[in-house]
């Protein structure tokens, strides 16, 4: 008898639109004459530019670091010369400060990292080496990894989970990673789980993954502490919550982490990157970035050097079919719409959607008719319309007490709304004003 597949309570099942590329190789793509690279791309403190324009910089040579904590130093991606260092947008919607590399055509490594060919280095080392080559989870929140290795005192890591799932319609970077790379993913897995002092480790897959689940068992299958869980086809299944319900079934309290629990979860490129930084000594300047939609002549996943613009990989891909459309950064869930092609690739940049302008057409919203299948498919367990609702007039303090921070901003509430309401867009705008609210009470109580 087959063995039933493990999952979470509620979610929803939505189209996965993920042929286009799921069965591509991943290609390297042609180097960029230009990078631009963003000395803010995780959660935390920004960084300060290490070099000044007119400075010759090698591939890996650290260009940017901080001396907070929760930072993640930058490197450079290409070799060649500043031209600037400057504000720039990104795909976050916002100006940062910058470095700007003129490529020289050469493939010059900087060699700044201690490689660790022959044996993993003890915790300390390993959770360094995350450090200095600029690790942050790269399934798109950026967190840095390092952070992540360290929990506070009191806080005991008993499990570590690689995420697998790629629950997102479209994208298969992480899919065609575990084919091609399961190796790494493993060594990657291994080297975490010894920072932390962590016996048991977990990657979960979904089940529309067999190919990946088949490559993941095999590359794990000399090590006995490590196991391959196929998990149910349902989003959110890949969210951090959801991931650690169904496979060690532990719930994160409310408004905690995942270390209240005993976990930690990585990305499988991040494990990837934690491979490439301690065998070959590589900060993390490169990344998988799928390319994808009805709007793109040849889809792919391919191999980017981080701050490569988004106009480079669409033409990498053939183009564009029509000029006019929809521009995701992301998937379409959680994804972010883009205004322009000439913003970089960052660390966290899963995939680019390009979408037509058919596709891309917002329907017009209809009135709640209290159906609540809303409430129905929210993995947290929330009265999104609710919420929505007391966003759209306003009412802030009713939104902290109906635990509006919780939402994990998924999106499937706006997905199957029959009436078509913009449910997250309200949840946001909602979370958005609590935290300037909360930002502007500590700001006057710091300056009393």
């Amino acid at each position: 008898m087959k063995a039933k597949v493990k999952t979470f309570p509620q979610g929803a099942h939505i189209y996965e639109l993920k042929g286009d590329t799921a069965a591509k190789n991943i290609v390297d793509t042609s180097p960029p004459e230009e990078v631009v690279i963003p000395l803010q791309q995780h959660i935390g403190a920004p960084c300060k530019p290490l070099i000044e324009k007119g400075d010759h910089v090698k591939i890996g040579q650290k260009i940017g670091a901080s001396d907070s904590f929760v930072s993640a130093p930058v490197h450079a991606s290409i070799s060649g010369q500043v031209t600037a260092i400057e504000p720039r947008k990104t795909s976050l919607g916002r100006k940062v400060l910058s470095v700007v590399i003129k490529a020289n055509g050469q493939q010059e490594f900087a060699g700044e990292l201690r490689g660790f060919r022959d044996e993993l280095p003890d915790g300390e080392q390993i959770i360094s080496l995350i450090r200095e080559a600029g690790i942050v989870g790269m399934g798109g929140a950026a967190f840095p990894t390092h952070v992540k290795l360290s929990p506070p005192e009191g806080k005991e890591i008993d499990r570590v989970i690689v995420n697998g799932c790629e629950c997102e319609p479209y994208l298969t970077g992480d899919h065609r990673l575990m084919l091609e790379n399961s190796e790494d993913i493993i060594f990657g897995l291994i080297a975490i789980m010894k920072a932390l002092g962590v016996k048991k480790g977990f990657i979960g897959i979904e089940e529309n993954k067999m190919d990946a689940i088949i490559s993941m068992k095999d590359a794990s299958s000399p090590n006995q502490n490590i196991e391959v869980i196929p998990l149910k086809t349902k989003y959110p299944q890949g969210a951090e919550k959801m991931l650690i319900k169904a496979i060690v079934n532990r719930e994160v309290p409310s408004g905690g982490l995942p270390l209240d629990v005993g976990v930690v979860v990585i990305n499988t490129g991040t494990a990837k990157a934690v491979t490439d930084a301690i065998s070959n000594g590589i900060p993390l300047v490169e990344r998988i970035v799928t390319v994808t939609g009805s709007n793109i002549k040849n889809p792919g996943n391919l191999r980017v050097r981080i701050g490569t613009s988004f106009r480079h990989l669409i033409a990498e891909c053939g183009g564009l079919n029509e000029e006019s459309g929809k521009i995701i950064m992301g998937g379409p869930m959680m994804g972010k719409t883009q205004h322009t092609l000439d913003i970089p690739v960052m660390k966290g940049t899963s995939g680019i959607v390009l979408l037509t302008g058919d596709e891309a057409a917002a329907a017009e919203p209809g009135p709640c008719i209290r159906c609540a299948r809303c409430v129905d498919v929210c993995p947290v367990n929330l009265v999104p319309i609710g919420l929505a609702n007391c966003s759209e007039h306003e009412k802030f303090g009713d939104l902290e007490s109906l635990h509006v921070l919780d939402c994990i901003e998924c999106g499937s509430c706006s997905y199957i709304c029959p009436a078509k309401r913009p449910l997250l867009h309200w949840i946001r705008l909602g979370k958005a004003k609590i935290a300037a609210m909360r930002a502007a009470a500590r700001n006057s109580t710091s300056s009393k």
